[in-house]
């Protein structure tokens, strides 16, 4: 098994990954963490699920908030959040290796969708000059 805290890696991980450990180490739900930041719950969803992201003032308020790192926060390097003790709701060893694969396959759909991005922009390229 991987370590946990490879979970939160800057390879496999986004900010709203990052976040939605740092909030769930921290011990709050997202409409508490919402409501300390005083933003809807929809709004801190929506940045765990990387469909937006928080302004930059924001952004230095969760790390204080979460006790981790602006740096941690934005790209998974720095002071991430405490490692969680092991009991009775630490991810099985099976869950782990489930999150682990799930991780790599979101970190793939992100490479796969720049790539798509880049092969679209070349094809208009083409498809404008010839026409």
């Amino acid at each position: 098994m991987t370590d946990p805290q490879e979970w939160y890696g800057e390879e496999a991980a986004t900010l709203g990954d990052r976040l939605a450990a740092a909030r769930m180490a921290a011990g709050l739900s997202q409409a508490q963490l919402a409501a300390r930041l005083g933003v809807r719950p929809a709004t801190l969803r929506n940045w765990e699920d990387d469909r937006s992201e928080p302004r930059a003032n924001r952004l230095e308020v969760l790390a204080g908030l979460l006790n981790v790192s602006l740096g941690w926060l934005l790209t998974g390097r720095g002071e991430g959040p405490a490692p969680a003790d092991e009991g009775p709701d630490a991810p099985s060893v099976e869950e782990a290796a489930l999150l682990d694969e799930l991780r790599a396959i979101r970190a793939e759909h992100g490479r796969l969708g720049d790539r798509l991005a880049h092969l679209e922009k070349r094809l208009r390229k083409l498809a404008t000059a010839r026409g």
